[in-house]
């Protein structure tokens, strides 16, 4: 992985700054939040892509760069340009592990992203903050119970399937590198945390403070609509690839548990690789006991997030203005520097 060293020193020849990203996943609400915060933005987009960002003017980058490919990034165009890039899904999916070593400042701790990558270390984290998670079968042999398989990667549920057998697995599963995961029927919640090491309000943690920014629930494909499905005739399995997202708010009474699970997973990541910087996911389901388990993290944005362009009801408890993920990274990022503490969330 890139020296931290080498960001801090292209960071010490910055005069100002620009946020950058892929145009993809939750890019809209990033450029709105930086233009809220009037910050100048910058769009790395396929030619292919422009008009769709160029018809939203409130969401329009002020600059875009043309690529062939999301996979190659004009890495000194950008940092002549001052860029920090904000990740996300598709920025981690594209870029693939070139994130590791991309020589652009990067908002956060690229090493978190690393974490969220590995699937088998972000179970290892989830366990080291103490948090209940679904049980992981080590081989194919030990399933005995409906199971999902998930591949590595942000694809979005891309490719998951629910297997019940060892002979299932084999029949359906071609891939080789997978983990095998306890189904558990329940209601699945994604609550938003963001993350900072500055002075404000927020839920105390060791190393600062978080705060709970908004809640959704993924759409899935055919996993959404198999009731449905089946009541017309229709047998098919579920596919879990996410089409959308919807908004969600939390009874009050679980809030408590929802803030220490944040609390926790921020605790663990500075304890594993230095910490985890601005906003995440933790990916949860509750059963009808009203247990709440963990099932992954996103270290990053999350596309839900973009339900919620002028603030959710979470985040009006903080703010008396809209306050989006997007304008918040951008709020992050500019009182940084006006602090000069950029180098303490800028890897």
């Amino acid at each position: 992985m890139l020296a931290r060293e080498k960001i801090e020193e292209i960071l010490s020849n910055y005069e100002d700054f620009s946020i950058a990203t892929i145009c993809s996943h939750s890019s809209l609400q990033i450029f709105k939040g930086a233009k809220d915060e009037g910050i100048k933005t910058i769009g790395i987009v396929r030619k292919d892509r422009r008009k769709v960002y160029e018809s939203m003017p409130l969401a329009k980058p002020d600059e875009f760069i043309e690529v062939d490919s999301y996979a190659e990034l004009p890495r000194k165009a950008l940092v002549e340009k001052n860029a920090i890039i904000i990740p996300h899904g598709s920025f981690v999916e594209y870029t693939g592990k070139a994130f590791d070593d991309l020589a652009v400042p990067i908002y956060g701790n690229r090493a978190s992203i690393l974490w969220e990558r590995e699937r088998n270390k972000m179970l290892s984290w989830i366990r080291k903050a103490g948090i209940k998670t679904p049980r992981l079968m080590d081989s194919p042999e030990e399933i005995d119970r409906p199971c999902m398989i998930k591949f590595p990667g942000a694809r979005g549920g891309r490719g998951y399937t629910i297997v019940k057998s060892r002979k299932e697995f084999y029949d359906r599963v071609k891939e080789d590198d997978y983990i095998i995961q306890e189904f558990i029927i329940g209601v699945r919640a994604y609550p938003h945390y963001f993350f900072s090491p500055f002075e404000g309000p927020g839920y105390k943690t060791e190393k600062g403070r978080i705060e709970l920014l908004g809640v959704d629930r993924r759409v899935e494909s055919s996993a959404d609509e198999i009731a449905r499905a089946h009541s017309i005739g229709i047998r098919r399995n579920m596919g879990f690839t996410v089409i959308g997202n919807e908004s969600m708010v939390l009874r009050e009474s679980l809030l408590p548990e929802y803030m220490e699970i944040g609390k926790k997973i921020s605790d663990a990541s500075f304890e594993l690789f230095g910490g985890l910087t601005g906003p995440f996911c933790v990916e949860t389901i509750i059963n009808e006991d009203m247990d709440i388990y963990a099932f992954e993290v996103s270290a990053r944005i999350v596309a839900g997030t973009n339900i919620y362009p002028n603030g959710s009801p979470y985040s009006a408890y903080y703010y008396r203005e809209p306050m989006s993920v997007g304008r918040r990274i951008a709020r992050e990022l500019k009182t940084a520097a006006k602090n000069k503490t950029l180098n303490e969330i800028v890897y």
